[in-house]
């Protein structure tokens, strides 16, 4: 019999990726997330049109218990939620929408699939941003730092989650990735928003002149750790996504900017930079490597020309898409 998969948060880039994963692999999966499924051109699943996917739209905040319902019914193997509140910069402006859904409707969700007797592991997607800034190479046993609401909204459900393990020895597992790109991206992100402001002609906006140090790791890479996580890791892990490439935001564009055979210079304009936003965060990921036997394996160049390559041919729909995050409480 083939795994079967619940993943929460299916709409998001990595969740719509990760489902794309795992029908590759064989499983069956359901897909839960609180809006309607968006354009083809985001859900890379949807070229499969595989029967072993069903999407349910159910919201976090609203249908717990249909959410439940769906998942006692299914018995999957794993729970991956990838569901969350998740940018930075707008967590300061309601605060409160992000600590209701990444704590309290979340923890909700923790205690009822505690319960859940068949379920062999739930893996919660973290982010490194609970970490706040840091200097070098960050371990999976750092203290949490969290500089904005939406860190500290993160933080809080990650230490109820760890809370349960301790208590009720729940099955579960945390994973914590760096900066995730690939096709498929929605577009307020900076690789596809910049490859499309290229071939579009807009003016890119660099946020304090890009000087903040991230690595970039290409989705099909984290969702292949992602699976090992669930498949092989003992409960109560954390494991770091990243690449041994650090690069600086401007560098990024500088790079995309060359591969396009577009001027930085004349495409380009600084800006102030966004309140919280941390300087860097560069993840250790020794122990997957060592632990899970999992290796980045599509290099930073050939990953942005493959984005470069999703951009152009679907070039007029996503000229239709919206171009900033819309945020929905």
């Amino acid at each position: 019999m083939s795994e079967k998969i619940a993943v929460i948060g299916s709409n998001s880039f990595s969740g719509a990726s990760f489902i794309d994963f795992a029908l590759r692999e064989g499983a069956e999966v359901i897909g839960i997330s609180r809006s309607c499924e968006p354009n083809p051109v985001f859900l890379p699943y949807k070229k499969q049109q595989s029967p072993a996917f069903t999407f349910h739209r159910l919201d976090l905040n609203h249908d717990q218990d249909k959410i439940i319902e769906i998942i006692r019914a299914f018995r999957p193997d794993y729970v991956v939620n990838f569901a969350a509140q998740a940018m930075v910069a707008e967590s300061w402006q309601y605060p409160e929408h992000w600590f209701q859904t990444n704590v309290t409707a979340t923890v909700k969700l923790h205690d009822q699939l505690r319960k859940c007797d068949f379920l062999n592991k739930y893996v919660h997607i973290s982010t490194p941003e609970v970490y706040g800034s840091c200097e070098g190479l960050i371990r999976e046993n750092t203290s949490y730092n969290p500089g904005t609401p939406y860190a500290v909204s993160r933080a809080a459900a990650d230490m109820s989650l760890m809370s349960f393990y301790h208590a009720y020895n729940f099955p579960v597992d945390f994973t914590r990735a760096a900066n995730v790109y690939g096709p498929g991206q929605q577009l307020y992100r900076i690789i596809p928003r910049t490859i499309l402001y290229f071939l579009i002609g807009k003016k890119l906006y660099l946020h304090g002149g890009g000087n903040s140090v991230r690595s970039f790791i290409h989705i099909k890479d984290v969702a292949d750790g992602t699976l090992m996580v669930a498949r092989t890791a003992s409960a109560g892990e954390i494991f770091h996504f990243s690449t041994s490439k650090n690069i600086s935001i401007r560098a990024i564009v500088q790079m995309i900017a060359e591969q396009m055979k577009i001027s930085f210079e004349d495409s380009v304009m600084v800006t102030e930079e966004r309140r919280g936003k941390d300087a860097a965060y560069l993840l250790d990921s020794a122990k997957a490597r060592e632990t899970l036997d999992w290796k980045d394996k599509i290099g930073l160049e050939q990953g942005i020309e493959e984005t470069i390559m999703w951009v152009k041919d679907n070039l007029e729909e996503l000229k239709k898409q919206p171009l900033d995050y819309i945020h929905k409480p």
